[in-house]
C-alpha cells in the first residue's frame, strides 16, 4: 500500500521548503559587500536584489549576467518589479478546471518555462478522498501540494499555477521541472480508478505535453513511485499505463494528412 502523501506531512516536503529558503537567503546575501559581506542580516551590506531595485534595474542586472550567469540569473530576474509574467485571480491552466488555491507555504512562486523548463508530469494517487487532497493542500502545516486534484467523476481542481513550483515530489529538481497531478482513490483499490478519472486526467497531461512541447511517453510521464529519492509507491500496480497513454495520446493533436503532391 502506498505511503499517504496526504495524511499527513512528508519530512522530505518540510525540508525541500526550508533548503530553498535557506538558498534564497544565502544567493542575496553572498552578494553583498564590505564588511558585512557573508553575514546575514549585515546592515552595510547589499543586496543583489536590493541593489538592482535602486539602480533601476537596468545596468547592474547587467553586470550580475557576467557575473553569476543566465541560468542563476533567470531563476530571480522574475522577481523584480515588473518582471514576472501577468496574474489574475482565479485564472487557471487547465480549460475547465476549478481553482481551489492551495496555502502559498505548499508550493515556491515561480515564473515557469521562463526560469525552470517544463518537461515532466508526475502521476500521483491521494491515499484518500479528492476532499481531503483539498482540505490538505489549503493547510500550510501540511508544506505539500500538488497543481491539480482529479475526482473519481473526472472534475478536476487546480490549486497551484503552473507557473509556480508545488512541493509534490519530494525531489527539488523534480518539482521544478514537472507539472503534478493527484487522483482521488488508493492504490490497493483499482475499482477507484474510473472511466471518468482516466479520461480527464488525460485530457489534462496532453493538453500539459502540448504546451509544454514534450512527448506523452513514459519518460516524460511518470509515476511518483519513479522519483528519484521517493519512497512512495503511488500511482501503484493498479494503475493502467498503458491505457492512460493511450488516452493521451488519442487526446493530443493529431497529426497532419501526408501530401499527395497534387492540389
Amino acid at each position: 500500500m502506498g505511503k499517504s502523501r496526504v495524511g499527513e506531512p512528508a519530512a522530505e516536503q518540510r525540508d525541500e521548503a526550508a533548503g530553498e529558503q535557506d538558498e534564497a537567503a544565502e544567493r542575496l546575501d553572498g552578494a553583498q559587500t564590505g564588511p558585512q559581506a557573508g553575514r546575514r542580516g549585515g546592515a552595510a551590506g547589499v543586496t543583489r536584489r536590493r541593489a538592482l531595485w535602486l539602480a533601476g534595474g537596468g545596468a547592474v542586472a547587467a553586470g550580475a549576467v557576467v557575473a553569476t550567469g543566465w541560468d542563476e540569473l533567470r531563476h530571480w530576474w522574475w522577481q523584480l518589479p515588473g518582471n514576472d509574467l501577468p496574474r489574475r485571480a482565479g485564472e487557471v491552466d487547465h480549460r475547465g478546471a476549478q481553482w481551489v488555491a492551495a496555502s502559498g507555504a505548499n508550493y515556491r512562486r515561480a515564473d515557469r518555462p521562463a526560469d525552470y523548463p517544463v518537461d515532466r508530469v508526475v502521476i500521483h494517487v491521494v491515499q484518500g478522498s479528492y476532499a481531503t487532497a483539498l482540505r490538505v493542500f489549503r493547510n500550510a502545516d501540511h508544506e505539500a501540494a500538488a497543481h491539480y486534484v482529479v475526482r473519481k467523476d473526472g472534475h478536476i481542481a487546480q490549486m497551484v499555477r503552473e507557473l509556480d513550483v508545488a512541493f509534490h515530489a519530494g525531489n527539488r529538481g523534480f518539482n521544478e521541472r514537472s507539472i503534478g497531478i493527484e487522483h482521488e482513490g488508493f492504490v490497493d483499490r483499482p475499482e477507484g480508478f474510473t472511466d471518468a478519472m482516466y479520461e480527464s486526467s488525460a485530457r489534462l497531461t496532453a493538453d500539459i505535453c502540448r504546451r509544454y512541447g514534450f512527448p506523452a511517453d513514459r519518460e516524460h510521464i511518470v509515476g511518483h513511485v519513479e522519483v528519484p529519492g521517493t519512497d512512495h509507491t503511488d500511482p501503484g500496480p493498479h494503475w493502467d499505463w498503458d491505457r492512460y497513454l493511450r488516452l493521451v495520446r488519442a487526446a493530443g493533436p493529431r497529426p497532419e494528412p501526408a501530401r499527395t503532391g497534387h492540389p
